[in-house]
């Protein structure tokens, strides 16, 4: 999932063609403005002509020549504007375009990282991941709630398993749509196979339409990437994946305690969770732990940062994936989405 040395590059290579790109069809434009209105070149030789002489006379201590410089600039500007107009072109028509006018398609604004290039970056590392074809899937609109029962009974809530996962629903519908008004975070957990990776998908199919960053990783690979990270060759080493990991707009961490749980995984979990906290940066934990678990094998002090800082939902019922094997099996009916 770790974005190589080479993988950025092919994303740079990318914004440098845009920026050759850009430059050619300015070109391409300049050729045909002038093509279709000759006074436009004579206009820019007139203005070349201007910032030549206004610099000598710069050079030459007249202290006045920047000024009239301007002025006379700005009023040769305005003519090419209203030339281009009258001609049905539009006023910004012999201009550097842009894909992102916030980098200029640099990849940069300043120092940091434009949201454009986080954003490649994140699709990058999706499309390593083949969730997007997945969440073509498993999102909102194909969420079928006919695979909950209103008879199974959960006995630690008293709520059934359709009652369940109709209020951790909504409470992922109202997670995606107030995600940039406020902080949240959530840990689903509960019975195998009854829908809470599918709601982690629904989110974030939501979020990365609304060009928001989003990485996900199953518990195993994100300790596997902690591990190279920490203890890999330093050639090998990507001295940013921490930053996108305790950066994203959103991390997902997938089937939490399938990974070999050691004092490195605990402490690597804490980090994480306690670094995206102090940065409120949103996380989904989806774990087939009960809460008692989570306590005994990853620690009190990260227990009490998922209780004090998550929204914990609880799903029940029969595993969904044997229920559509045998409905499919049966030939009683198309099972494609929970």
């Amino acid at each position: 999932m770790a974005l190589s040395n080479s993988q950025y590059e092919q994303i740079m290579r990318t914004y440098e063609q845009r920026q050759l790109d850009n430059e050619y069809q300015l070109r391409e434009r300049y050729k045909r403005a002038y093509s279709l209105i000759p006074e436009l070149e004579e206009l820019d030789h007139a203005i070349s002509s201007l910032s030549l002489e206004k610099a000598r006379k710069l050079l030459d201590g007249d202290e006045t020549a920047l000024l009239s410089l301007k002025q006379e600039l700005t009023s040769l500007t305005l003519q090419k504007q209203r030339l281009l107009e009258s001609h049905g072109l539009p006023s910004d028509y012999l201009e550097l375009h842009y894909t992102c006018p916030d980098c200029q398609d640099t990849g940069y604004q300043g120092t940091q990282k434009c949201h454009c290039l986080k954003k490649a970056i994140v699709d990058l590392l999706y499309t390593q991941s083949n969730l997007h074809e997945i969440l073509e899937k498993e999102n909102f609109h194909t969420c079928c709630l006919d695979f909950y029962s209103s008879n199974h009974i959960d006995p630690l809530t008293g709520r059934s398993s359709l009652e369940s996962m109709q209020t951790a629903l909504k409470t992922c519908h109202d997670f995606a749509a107030h995600f940039s008004e406020n902080f949240q975070n959530i840990l689903l957990y509960g019975d195998t196979g009854v829908g809470k990776t599918f709601l982690s998908h629904c989110i974030a199919k939501e979020l990365i339409d609304q060009a928001y960053s989003v990485i996900y990783f199953s518990a195993a690979q994100l300790f596997d990437l902690f591990a190279r990270h920490t203890f890999g060759r330093k050639e090998e080493q990507d001295q940013e994946e921490p930053e996108y990991i305790y950066n994203c707009d959103l991390l997902i961490i997938d089937d939490l305690g399938t990974e070999l749980s050691n004092s490195f995984t605990t402490s690597q979990l804490f980090v994480c969770l306690n670094e995206r906290i102090l940065r409120q940066k949103s996380t989904v934990i989806s774990t087939n732990l009960a809460l008692e678990d989570i306590k005994s094998i990853y620690s009190e002090r990260i227990f009490s940062r998922i209780s004090s800082n998550y929204t914990m939902l609880r799903l029940t019922g029969d595993d969904i994936r044997i229920q559509k094997k045998l409905l499919n099996l049966g030939g009683t009916k198309d099972a494609t989405s929970y």
